[in-house]
């Protein structure tokens, strides 16, 4: 997933974005709100993590306004306000999760997971794809029961064929999955991870749309 992270706490943000990173997700970073507002207009996310008390103002009417605009993108709150009351203001903005700090990084990760499982249509970590066992969760993939060793960015490509039933995702889209901003994309990345997907999980595991981009083909 492409994530935006919106802390201003440097010493916690360094480690969120590292270890979402490390979990095999793109992460833009930012602290403050006006350039929070700036990347979601300028690029598309799968997600965003959410701080309420910001320098240049509150996370909640960030959220609210997002909401008003038509966003859809999920939005998990990071915060150390921790009342019951605090928790319900963020929900009713239109918050999907919310997460009290302290927490546990890996914690983070399964609540991340399971919101994209639910704006996926599909809540189950489970999916067959043809000969194949995926586990969203677990991030594996199995052909009769033996595992398939998929590289950090092959899976995150795969996870987003899987997120995207039906859908045909460009390569520019794509491209954003995979890398923050300012990361140098070769032009031939997206075509080099899809053949060695399709060497691995099977040739027809995505399927190419001449001119649009690819999207999630059946295994055999």
């Amino acid at each position: 997933m492409r994530i935006l992270l919106i802390e201003d706490d440097m010493i916690l943000g360094a480690a969120v974005r590292d270890h979402v990173i490390a979990d095999n997700h793109s992460v833009d970073w930012v602290t403050r709100l006006d350039a929070a507002s700036d990347h979601v207009d300028s690029a598309v996310y799968d997600l965003i993590l959410l701080d309420l008390m910001l320098p240049d103002g509150q996370g909640i009417a960030f959220l609210r306004n997002l909401r008003r605009k038509g966003s859809v993108t999920p939005v998990i709150i990071l915060t150390a306000l921790d009342q019951i009351s605090d928790r319900i203001n963020g929900l009713n903005a239109g918050a999907d999760d919310y997460l009290t700090k302290p927490f546990d990084l890996s914690e983070l990760s399964a609540r991340l997971r399971a919101v994209a499982r639910r704006y996926s249509g599909n809540p189950n970590p489970l999916i067959g794809l043809g000969d194949l066992q995926v586990d969203l969760a677990a991030r594996t993939a199995l052909r009769n029961g033996r595992a398939i060793d998929l590289t950090a960015r092959e899976w995150a490509l795969f996870e987003a064929f899987v997120q995207h039933p039906g859908q045909v995702l460009s390569k520019a889209q794509l491209e954003e999955r995979l890398y923050a901003f300012g990361s140098e994309v070769e032009s031939n990345t997206i075509e080099v991870h899809v053949s060695r997907l399709r060497k691995k999980l099977g040739h027809s595991i995505v399927d190419t749309v001449r001119g649009i981009g690819y999207r999630l083909g059946i295994a055999r």
